[in-house]
């Protein structure tokens, strides 16, 4: 793959097929793989967080991903969405970083809050609701990680059952078994009185996506 200086992406860039800019990229346009980084930051994340469970870790684990879909991008062949394929590099990254025990320890009960929050009208109610959110991220930082991955992928992030089965590779039963258990794990009285959805679960605003858009074009633009 050829790399030339950054091209601004186009304003209606996100209207264009996952496909259309793969083929950009691939034409040259480096600068086009931004738009593919801020489609599936979040579920990016939210896939490597799943297995790490550590902030800092998963966002290592990102930039390598994102840096290892670049330079193998000629070989995405369709068969799969490239959100799918995404993920799956995504995960493989973080399930190799796991047995070659780069893996700190997070501290026992640690929560990660989201570092930007949206404005509310009533600070009070919003402090409660991020403080509840924070518990329900805890909560699914103690699941399994067989369960804690399928729970991620399939209620917080939305991929369908066959999706999420093709990123863990493994069958679509096994995806639904763990659900089932996940769910029960989490009690649902939690997440009913939590006051925050699961998919409000591990965000990724804008300034972290904006950090690590930045960072992976720089080392993409250096190689």
């Amino acid at each position: 793959m050829s790399l030339s200086s950054p091209v601004t992406p186009r304003r209606d860039g996100l209207e264009q097929s996952d496909e259309d800019v793969i083929r950009q990229v691939l034409d040259g346009k480096t600068a086009m793989f931004e738009l593919l980084m801020r489609r599936y930051n979040e579920r990016v994340y939210r896939a490597a967080r799943a297995i790490l469970r550590n902030e800092q870790e998963a966002e290592d684990v990102m930039q390598q991903a994102y840096v290892n879909a670049f330079a193998h991008l000629d070989r995405f062949a369709g068969a799969a969405r490239f959100s799918t394929w995404l993920t799956r590099i995504a995960i493989n990254e973080s399930l190799a970083r796991v047995k070659r025990g780069h893996l700190r320890q997070a501290l026992d009960g640690v929560s990660a809050a989201p570092r930007a929050h949206r404005a509310a009208d009533d600070p009070e109610r919003h402090a409660i609701a991020v403080e509840l959110r924070g518990h329900l991220e805890a909560a699914i930082d103690t699941l399994p990680d067989g369960l804690r991955a399928v729970f991620v992928l399939r209620d917080v992030e939305g991929l369908s059952t066959s999706e999420v089965a093709v990123s863990l590779s493994v069958s679509s039963d096994v995806v639904k078994t763990r659900l089932v258990r996940a769910r029960a794990a989490l009690k649902h009285c939690l997440i009913a009185r939590s006051g925050a959805s699961a998919s409000d679960a591990f965000r990724f605003y804008r300034p972290r996506c904006d950090r690590i858009v930045a960072a992976v074009l720089a080392r993409i633009l250096a190689r």
